[in-house]
């Protein structure tokens, strides 16, 4: 018999693996009807949705590996990441999905309350957290909003001879900013944002992407830390906020 293998486990989700099929138990049924609906709507590869029973989603793994790891160097191929980079302008390029995403009143107002907290609780030191909400106000600018698929962690991207595999995690699909998507994919990999872009196909603005590195890095340090998470990590988001000093 396949062994249970925990893949993440917090109060409002947990992930089992036993051999090929990943169980996910979440608490907000709206999260599995995003996710399930965003991977029927993407036209890239995504996970097999093998049965669903309330609260339990049951997927297929997708095969190939995760183009890296935060705080770990990425041995993917620059035409691993160049071919992520096509991926998301393909999902972009996408019809919106009918429901919406996190309007920028407020985003904004979540990240000035995360870092009035931030500097209360003692838990970055004042100088980081300021200097990184100033960084942060270049993403605060109104946007065109496309398909995209809202947290799209490095761990999310699967590769198998620098072709892109299956794309998994879709609770946070929506109408968003493109640049957002492409900011998380290197956060804590800022030396592959090239390769992304070319994949990418368009120019962006690069203090965008550096203002949404800091916004999700300000807005996940306490979330992290209460869940069982490390930030301050090498390499993660802790660090990604002190590479902006």
């Amino acid at each position: 018999m396949d062994e249970v293998k925990v893949v993440v486990a917090h109060s409002e989700r947990t992930t089992l693996r036993i051999g090929d099929v990943f169980l996910k138990v979440d608490a907000d049924q709206t999260r599995i009807d995003v996710e399930v609906e965003a991977m029927s709507l993407a036209p890239v590869p995504t996970p097999k949705v093998l049965w669903r029973k309330p609260p339990v989603l049951a997927i297929a793994a997708v095969p190939g590996r995760a183009l890296g790891k935060l705080g770990e160097p990425s041995t993917a191929s620059p035409a691993a990441w160049a071919a992520a980079g096509a991926a998301i302008r393909k999902l972009h390029d996408a019809p919106l999905p009918p429901w919406p995403g996190r309007g920028l009143d407020e985003l904004a107002a979540d990240l000035d309350g995360e870092c009035e907290r931030l500097v209360t609780n003692a838990v970055l030191p004042a100088d980081l957290v300021t200097r990184n909400r100033r960084v942060a106000e270049a993403a605060l600018r109104p946007w065109t909003p496309v398909f995209t698929h809202g947290d799209l962690q490095i761990t999310h991207v699967f590769v198998d001879d620098d072709e892109i595999t299956g794309i998994i995690d879709w609770s946070e699909a929506g109408q968003g900013d493109a640049l957002f998507d492409l900011a998380i994919l290197t956060l804590g990999h800022e030396e592959h944002l090239d390769d992304v872009i070319a994949g990418y196909g368009t120019d962006v603005d690069l203090d965008v992407i550096r203002g949404w590195w800091s916004l999700r890095s300000l807005l996940a340090v306490g979330w992290l830390a209460e869940h069982g998470f490390d930030p301050f990590a090498p390499g993660c988001e802790v660090d990604v906020l002190r590479s902006r000093m």
